[in-house]
């Protein structure tokens, strides 16, 4: 099977993005030096986590899909607080080419209760972890951080997939975006194609399955707890990225995936704003064959009006976060050592 997985937007975009450059159009940059950024989030301290999927290392490397994979433990969550930005956890598993880009490993991050909960992806069948020593083991799952610099695993996400296989295709799992609440975190599944919820216990089961798009695998990459109690889903889609294909679903325990919104371009995070409006971020606003990494940042308004929030200087965008007046992304998401984060005022 295809793997529509969210590394196929990475190898798409790894030979045109070059190394961090002091953003443009009126970005502020947060934080850099980061090895491949994606999902974000804030805890009520006001401190940013930051995913960061790592560079890979020095093997063992396996073939694949998008060519060799060579795994290493340079996947790592950062802190972000006051101007001071650390690596508050290191040593998690990342699998990248071997120049360190198209890279899979901590996804995305998320904070309830001061509990910070995080992704670590996959985009393989679940059985390809035997091929990677221990600590490939924690690719596919859901952990949490406890204590400094330490972490403990919520639920085996791979396992899952192997054994439901919600949306019954060949086996293929990579876990990259997840919400959390005081009743448990809901996981959206882009290598499965849908949307899990994990119990505070680990306990899994499937939440929704969503639809091919164009022939193509769904891949859901982004996921968001709307003000209406509802689940907010978008989609990158599947190759051939086609311009236009992707929305955004909205989920409710026991119904089906319903569009919320539709015509955009390989969506890879979705957020609400303080405004009640939904923002969508394009991790490459004219699609990921068409050479051009250039992002953007879009607003639902009411009445489905598009605005677009920003653009220019989003290059590879990897994930999004709104606080108060400001959307925080991560740009130069498939760049090892060229990622940052950016402030974006939400005029």
């Amino acid at each position: 099977m295809l793997r529509t997985t969210v590394a196929v937007a990475a190898t798409a975009l790894a030979m045109v993005v070059s190394p961090a450059i002091a953003s443009a159009g009126g970005l502020t940059v947060i934080a850099g030096g980061l090895d491949n950024p994606r999902g974000l989030t804030f805890a009520p301290d006001g401190s940013l986590y930051v995913a960061e999927g790592g560079r890979g290392g020095s093997g063992p490397c396996v073939p694949g899909p998008e060519g060799t994979s060579c795994f290493g433990t340079s996947g790592a969550i950062t802190k972000v607080n006051h101007g001071h930005q650390e690596r508050v956890l290191t040593g998690l598993p990342s699998v990248a080419a071997p120049n360190g880009t198209n890279a899979i490993g901590p996804s995305d991050v998320s904070e309830s209760l001061g509990r910070v909960n995080f992704t670590v992806g996959l985009g393989l069948n679940p059985a390809a972890r035997s091929q990677f020593p221990a600590p490939g083991q924690q690719l596919a799952t859901l952990q949490r951080l406890a204590g400094y610099r330490g972490a403990h695993q919520v639920t085996d996400l791979g396992a899952y997939e192997a054994s439901a296989n919600p949306d019954g295709n060949a086996p293929d799992t990579n876990p990259v975006s997840l919400t959390s609440s005081v009743f448990g975190t809901v996981v959206a599944d882009a290598g499965g194609n849908d949307l899990v919820w994990v119990s505070p216990s680990g306990k899994t089961s499937t939440l929704a399955v969503f639809p091919k798009a164009n022939g193509t695998d769904a891949v859901p990459t982004g996921v968001v707890h709307g003000p209406d109690g509802a689940y907010y889903v978008g989609q990158l889609t599947g190759f051939p990225f086609v311009p236009g294909a992707a929305k955004v679903f909205r989920v409710r325990p026991g119904a089906e995936p319903e569009v919320a919104a539709e015509g955009f371009t390989n969506i890879i995070d979705v957020a609400f704003g303080p405004d009640g409006c939904l923002y969508v971020l394009e991790i490459s606003a004219k699609g990921l064959t068409s050479g051009d990494p250039t992002g953007a940042l879009i607003k639902v308004g009411h009445g489905q009006t598009r605005t677009v929030i920003a653009s220019t200087g989003l290059e590879a965008p990897g994930g999004l976060t709104i606080r108060g007046r400001y959307a925080y992304v991560s740009n130069h998401g498939t760049s090892p050592g060229g990622g940052e984060v950016v402030r974006i005022p939400l005029r």
